[in-house]
């Protein structure tokens, strides 16, 4: 079951919801970039499932910022900077844990969280895998507008990059993701994007009965585990 703790983020409390694997460790971890429903029964089950392949999973609570809590029902959301900051104070957490090995550390997240991975995978160079879903807004800041956009930051990205899209998605478009892949391939980062007919954007959230697709939702995530699997060292060949 996932708990809760609470860390310090340039002095403002920020809730990390964290799910334990069965056993002692060290387990590889994951840092879970939550979508727009934040802490609901999505969230929990992605870090549930990550538990059950024997990953630690923590997701930082990026709506804790002043800005976004003070003005309720405006679709808000986080700034860059505080992102970064917020990622930053995750990994920081975990570092410090006994059941975990840092040297295993990957970032997930889906819509707007699969935009936040790749924003943390460009600025931390301690994440070994980026696995982003229908990951919008990759050509626009957030906050200041003198901060680079995600796109732009990609060729910072050291871990190697999972990606799932569907065609029917309007944010990312099927342009989007083409451009995203090429400038992938021309900064020579190692990745692979999959894409899914009749699937929009949310394809995975099972709490939404319009857009979840079951057929895509168990393709991405059999994929999903087999790349963890592998590129974390999880299975014995791999540790051994």
């Amino acid at each position: 079951m996932a708990k809760i703790d609470t860390i310090q983020v340039n002095g403002n409390p920020m809730r990390i919801l964290y799910e334990k694997p069965h056993g002692n460790g060290p387990h590889p971890c994951m840092v879970v970039m939550f979508h727009r429903g934040g802490f609901d029964e999505f969230t929990k089950k992605i870090l549930k499932n990550l538990a059950d392949l024997n990953i630690f999973s923590a997701a930082p609570d990026v709506y804790h910022w002043s800005e976004i809590k003070d003005q309720t029902g405006k679709n808000l959301f986080p700034k860059d900077t505080d992102l970064i900051e917020d990622i930053g104070g995750t990994i920081d957490w975990i570092s410090k844990l006994h059941s975990v090995d840092i040297q295993r550390l990957g970032i997930i997240g889906h819509c707007m969280g699969g935009r936040m991975a790749f924003l943390g995978a460009s600025v931390y160079s301690q994440f070994k895998v980026c696995i982003s879903y229908y990951s919008g807004n990759m050509f626009k800041v957030w906050g200041d507008d003198n901060h680079p956009t995600p796109f732009d930051q990609l060729s910072n990205i050291k871990a190697e990059v999972l990606g799932f899209f569907g065609n029917d998605d309007e944010n990312p478009s099927q342009h989007d993701v083409n451009i995203i892949s090429s400038e992938l391939t021309r900064l020579d980062i190692k990745h692979q994007f999959y894409r899914y007919d009749g699937a929009g954007h949310a394809f995975q959230n099972f709490l939404s009965v319009d857009r979840f697709r079951e057929e895509a939702r168990n393709d991405s995530w059999s994929k999903t585990e087999t790349f963890l699997k592998e590129k974390l060292c999880i299975i014995p060949s791999c540790v051994d």
